[in-house]
Order: C-alpha cells, then sequence, then structure tokens
C-alpha cells in the first residue's frame, strides 16, 4: 500500500475525508460480535474504511440499502473450477451475482492433465474476473501410482510455485496413507509446505482415532470429507477446520449439520468442492448453503460467520471476511436472512453485481497451452477385445445416489472367442478406460453393473482424478465410435446410438473445461441427460455424466477400473477381472 492510500483510508474512516461509496441504511453484520447493527459502510480505494452509526459518513456515491443486510463477501473454502466444466472466467460471472468474492481452488484436475502449465492458465485465467480465486498447489499428481496421469509433479517440482505469493498451500492431500507410513516422496512435499510457512488442506474419508492422530500431527489443517456428525466432531477435537460440503454431486451439509454447535461453529466452514452451472442456475452458490442452514435450525449469523470469517482465517486470508477498517471492500447486500436473496455484490469496492447481473465486462485468457490434449495410440475395437476364458468375473456394482462401487461377482454370456455379449437382463455392460496422456496405448476392460444403459454408448475425457478416457456401451463398435468420435472433439462428453453422435459437448481446455458460456454449458447437459434417458435407457435414478466420472477414481470404494486395470481399494491392489 502506497503511503498516500494509507493516509486516504485513516482521513476517510474517521470522516474528515468524504469515501468513495457509503452503502447507508444497512443492517451491517459484525463477525466478531455476532450481531447485526443498524449504521453504513464507508469504502475507500477498494477497501471498507469504517462502519458508522447513520449519518457519520459522506461519499462521492452514496446508495440506500433500504434496510439490507449487509455481510461480508461469502468464500467458498473448497472448489474444483474444472467440475463445473466452465473456464475460471466464466465461473467468476456466475458465482459473484450469488455473493460469492472468494474461492479457495485446488486445480487438481488440470494438473494432472497438463502439469504446472495447467497451473499458469489457471492462475492467469483467475485474472480476468472479480471473483477472487487463490489457489492451493495439487499435492497428488497422479493422485495414485495406479494409473498414467497427464503429468507427475513431485516436490522439486513444486518448489517453485509453492512460493508463489498467490499459492495458498498444498491442495487436498489425498494421499493420507502415504502420510501414515511416512513415506519419503510424502514428507518432502509436506516439509516443503511448512518451509515456507504454507498451510496443507486435507483429505481423509474414514480416518479416525490414532491414525487421524497421525493425519493431524503432520499439519493438516482441514477436512471436507467427513461423513457424519461424529467423524467432524474427531476432526474438530484434534484441532481440524471440518468444511461443510454440499456441491452438485456430494450433498453432506444438512447432515454434518447436526454436529455443529455454538461452541465449535468456529471451527466450521461451508464449501461446494463442485458446482455445475444448472445447480448455480436453480439452486445458487453458498447463498444455497445459507438457506439449508437456517432450514435446519443454524442462526444466520453463525452460518455467515461460517461462509465469511472462519474461512477466511483458515486460509489465512487476514485482509476479508469482516465488514471492519482496514478490510477488503468486499460485501454482499442480503434480501433477508432466510432465502439469502443477493440485491448487490461489491468486490474491492466496486459495485460488480446487482440483482442477479453480473455487471463487469468478461474477457478471456489464452488457453492455447491446454488445449489439444487427448493423444492415442494405435486405437481402434480390437482395443477392447478381453479373450476371457472364464465366464465368471469380478464386476463394479452401483450403489445409486453417489459414486461408492461394491465389488460382486457375477456370471456372464461369453462368445465362442471369451468376448462379452450383452444381454441387458443382468444390466452388466462393458466399462474401458482409454489413456489418453502420453500415447501408452493402455486401454483396460472391466465390467459395471447398476448404470441402466440399454444402447450405445457413453465416452467422457473427465475420469476422476488422472483424466483418461472412460467409456461404457452395449458392445465394442459403439464404445469406438464414442471415443473416435471424442478424440475428434478435442475431449468432452460423447453419446452414440447406433454409431452415430447423439449428443455432445465439446470441452477443448485440457479435455476438462468448455470454453463457452454457463448458460450453454447448463443446456448441453440438460440435452445429454435427455440423451441419455430416452435413447440410452439410462434411469433416473443415476447421474448418467457424474457418476461415470468417478468410475476410475482409485481412491474410493471397493471397485475401480484404471487405464492399468481393476483395481480393488479396499486391498490397494490390482484384481484379475476373471474369476479362476
Amino acid at each position: 500500500m502506497e503511503k498516500e492510500t494509507l493516509k486516504n483510508l485513516i482521513l476517510t474512516a474517521q470522516g474528515k475525508r468524504t469515501a468513495d461509496t457509503v452503502i447507508k441504511n444497512c443492517q451491517v453484520l459484525d463477525v466478531f460480535l455476532g450481531e447485526f447493527r443498524k449504521g453504513e459502510v464507508a469504502l475507500c480505494d477498494g477497501l471498507i474504511a469504517g462502519v458508522g452509526e447513520p449519518g457519520q459518513y459522506h461519499g462521492h456515491e452514496e446508495l440506500d440499502a433500504d434496510g439490507r443486510y449487509a455481510v461480508p463477501g461469502l468464500i467458498d473454502s473448497h472448489i474444483h473450477i474444472e467440475s463445473s466444466y466452465l473456464c475460471p472466467e466464466e465461473l467468476g460471472r456466475l458465482l459473484v451475482p450469488h455473493g460469492t468474492t472468494t474461492i479457495i481452488a485446488d486445480p487438481h484436475e488440470i494438473v494432472n492433465v497438463c502439469g504446472i502449465p495447467g497451473l499458469d492458465y489457471m492462475m492467469q485465467a483467475a485474472t480476468h474476473t472479480a471473483l477472487d480465486i487463490r489457489f492451493l498447489l495439487p499435492s497428488c499428481v497422479p493422485a495414485t501410482p495406479f494409473e498414467h496421469a497427464g503429468a507427475v509433479v513431485n516436490a522439486p517440482q513444486m518448489e517453485e510455485p509453492i512460493a508463489r505469493e498467490s499459492i495458498l498451500g498444498l491442495g487436498e492431500f489425498m494421499n493420507f496413507p502415504g502420510v501414515l507410513a511416512t513415506e519419503d516422496a510424502v514428507l518432502d512435499k509436506l516439509l516443503l509446505a511448512k518451509k515456507h510457512g504454507k498451510l496443507i488442506d486435507g483429505h481423509a474419508p474414514g480416518l479416525s482415532g490414532m491414525d487421524l492422530n497421525g493425519y493431524a500431527a503432520a499439519g493438516i489443517a482441514g477436512d471436507h470429507e467427513c461423513a457424519d456428525a461424529d467423524g467432524m466432531r474427531q476432526r474438530l477435537s484434534r484441532g481440524m477446520y471440518v468444511l461443510l460440503r454440499q456441491g452438485s454431486a456430494c450433498h453432506d451439509l444438512r447432515t454434518l449439520l447436526k454436529g455443529v454447535t455454538t461452541e465449535n461453529s468456529r471451527r466450521c466452514l461451508l464449501c461446494s468442492d463442485d458446482r455445475q452451472p444448472k445447480t448455480i442456475f436453480t439452486d445458487g452458490h453458498l447463498d444455497h448453503h445459507l438457506r439449508i442452514c437456517v432450514e435446519e435450525g443454524l442462526s444466520p449469523v453463525t452460518a455467515l460467520c461460517m461462509a465469511t470469517l472462519n474461512a477466511a482465517e483458515c486460509f489465512r486470508l487476514y485482509d476479508r471476511g469482516a465488514i471492519a477498517p482496514g478490510y477488503r471492500g468486499d460485501i454482499a447486500l442480503l434480501d433477508d436472512l432466510e432465502h439469502f436473496t443477493v440485491n448487490r455484490v461489491w468486490v474491492r469496492g466496486v459495485l460488480t453485481a446487482e440483482e442477479g447481473r453480473y455487471l463487469l465486462p468478461v474477457t478471456r485468457a489464452d488457453n492455447s497451452r491446454v488445449t489439444g490434449s487427448i493423444h492415442l495410440k494405435d486405437f481402434s475395437a480390437e482395443k477392447f477385445k478381453m479373450h476371457l476364458r472364464s465366464n465368471q468375473v469380478h464386476v463394479m456394482e452401483l450403489i445409486p445416489g453417489g459414486v461408492v462401487t461394491k465389488k460382486i461377482a457375477a456370471k456372464i454370456q461369453l462368445d465362442a472367442n471369451g468376448e462379452f455379449i450383452w444381454s441387458g437382463e443382468e444390466d452388466i455392460v462393458k466399462i474401458a478406460v482409454v489413456e489418453r496422456h502420453h500415447g501408452t496405448g493402455n486401454v483396460a476392460c472391466g465390467f459395471l453393473k447398476g448404470y441402466g444403459i440399454q444402447a450405445g454408448a457413453i465416452a467422457l475425457s473427465i475420469a476422476h482424478d488422472s483424466h483418461n478416457i472412460i467409456v461404457v456401451g452395449v458392445n465394442d463398435a459403439e464404445m469406438t465410435h464414442a471415443v473416435t468420435c471424442l478424440q475428434k472433439q478435442n475431449g468432452g462428453i460423447v453419446l452414440v446410438k447406433d454409431q452415430k453422435v447423439i449428443a455432445s459437448m465439446p470441452m477443448p481446455i485440457a479435455g476438462l473445461m468448455s470454453d463457452q458460456s454457463g448458460e450453454w454449458v447448463a443446456r448441453q447437459l440438460d440435452l445429454l441427460h435427455e440423451a441419455a434417458r430416452t435413447q440410452l435407457g439410462i434411469g433416473s435414478r443415476i447421474e448418467p455424466v457424474m457418476t461415470l466420472c468417478f468410475m476410475s477414481l482409485a481412491v474410493i470404494p471397493e471397485l475401480k477400473l484404471t487405464d492399468q486395470g481393476l483395481f480393488d481399494v479396499t486391498a490397494f491392489s490390482f484384481l484379475p477381472v476373471e474369476i479362476e
């Protein structure tokens, strides 16, 4: 800050200098005292100069809030931008009108595809939106050693980016087994973060007791993978923050709110993890979280503190999270404390959104370094041949409503060459993962039960966490056509039937994100879902795209498929498809 800027701020705070903007006649949330007070807020050079009694401040611009509630800009404490299928600039356009002014983003997906150039692109794109996007450096690239990712980022390669001022710390440390086993490569990453004074975010589903002690002792700041109130209490008691998640895929908020108390709420934050455009258009963003909190009996003040001050303190963003002198001029003006309808939003003292409209021009960063990410070698229908000798096989069975699978044994039909014959009667289909980063030619096949597809095939280049191509279909010809079309459109989602494309969404940015508007992406997703249900026969209990995205995630039980084969997550080892 320049001396003149500081001088102006101090004089404006005292009322001796005219403020840039004064928001008058509002109920101002004091997150430190936990109460609303009638007053006005003065803004100067992008900062809050002060909060005063009615009539104490004068501004070059004065706005009558008509008694509305002024609260700090909302902070999403954990989100993957890539999972919105939108570029950062477009996601910012959608989120700011909902009162969100800061997000803590883990670019884990794009870095697994493109390496550090993917991080560089995301950070450059973030400069093109008013939404303040603060990044964590992905800690697990690749996420596991059981698949081929697009990049390997180890401790030496982290040395430069972790030192960047805008990198807050290490992203969710999913390799908790490596932490507990004190693996050298894992310890090197943890020590690197500590060396630079950066925080370490967590990801440890199901961890408890003495193992959780070990994880917390490593310096893990928080966790968004709590399944119940007991898990939340265990983490809070060990000094960790708990990020209460409500995303498009995982809905944990109502369950975890049952464990939030007056005493422990200071260590509770709100996050979405993933938020697709349709969810934003229908439900909103953190304003939706706040509605749920109040519906579940939490006071509006406590809920708002979880979405503001708590998140700011957890991630060491001490310049925001409150409406107080010297803090950033990030303010959301709410119509009420039940529906949390957002009337206006200021970011750094600039009116940025009004009644659902983003007011600033939208520009885009150059994305040429992260396009053209589909690299297949010698791909053909022959890659899907399995030559099975036994009709007894291990199968991934979907549990509706989530991304967890069960390991089951099943009998399948085979032809004379040992190839699978789909009948539909058992709802078992072939699933394959095609390596798409290095042209290895790897294709692994397995079987999926409960997906419900009755015709054609679906192929995606979004497959957590390494994002190889994942494809499901009723026969090899349909699956081959889907993968071929996906390659031609440079990634994304493709649905085929009778070897014709019936719906698609190109995602040229790393094969993960569209370069189109949020409205366009939402419409395309609707068309994809409609085609999946009406033409491919997938039932309403299964989300056809997002469910498939997680079928190669080798950290979620029980069975998953990577480009290297069928993986038993519980045993942490590969498993033959055939049961001898």
